[in-house]
């Protein structure tokens, strides 16, 4: 994960809606306790054109990500819902978060609901008011963030700050260890002993 000050890393959270789309912005790194930046919540009209509540979306994303230049972004991953109806909206609410992010070159994490529970609870049974009482110790909040979206918002910038920086190092090192040319170990048909030494 790249870093905001060779310490720190920036994340926007999105917890993706049509009507309702939590956005939450966490400064931290793992082992540190993450700081509450900023956070919100974008409201679209239910009985709006689906084409004009996706660019109200993308538009004032897009001013998030200006404002408050996050190094990446997180974004709920829909697992499995059984209104289709509601599926269809979180997911196209998350493509616009994710274009958004691309288009400034920004490293996206995806999280299943059950990771982001995990991360943040240690439980990925975890509900909604465990998961909104751990944010709000963690972020050493007065009270808990208000609406419910914002706080799973958060969770999720919390989630990635302390897996995505992780899974990005793995990936960096399977992807270094990959363009890495194989060279033998001894020569052909002679044992190689244990430490190297023949």
């Amino acid at each position: 994960m790249v870093t905001r000050d060779g310490d720190t890393v920036r994340v926007l959270g999105v917890d993706p809606g049509l009507t309702r789309c939590g956005l939450g912005v966490v400064d931290g790194m793992p082992g540190r306790p993450p700081v509450l930046v900023g956070a919100g919540v974008l409201l679209t009209p239910a009985n709006a054109d689906i084409a004009a509540r996706l660019l109200a979306l993308e538009e004032n994303i897009d001013r998030w990500l200006a404002e408050y230049r996050p190094d990446s972004v997180a974004v709920e991953r829909v697992f499995s819902q059984h209104n289709v109806r509601t599926v269809m909206g979180t997911a196209q609410a998350g493509a616009v978060a994710i274009l958004c992010a691309a288009r400034r070159r920004l490293p996206v994490g995806r999280y299943t609901p059950s990771e982001v529970k995990a991360a943040v609870t240690g439980s990925g049974r975890a509900d909604k008011a465990q998961v909104t009482a751990m944010v709000t110790r963690l972020l050493r909040m007065d009270g808990p963030p208000r609406p419910a979206d914002t706080a799973d918002a958060l969770a999720l910038a919390i989630c990635h700050l302390w897996r995505g920086g992780t899974r990005d190092r793995l990936s960096a090192a399977v992807a270094a260890s990959a363009a890495r040319p194989l060279t033998p170990a001894g020569p052909p048909g002679r044992p190689t002993a244990p430490g190297g030494l023949a």
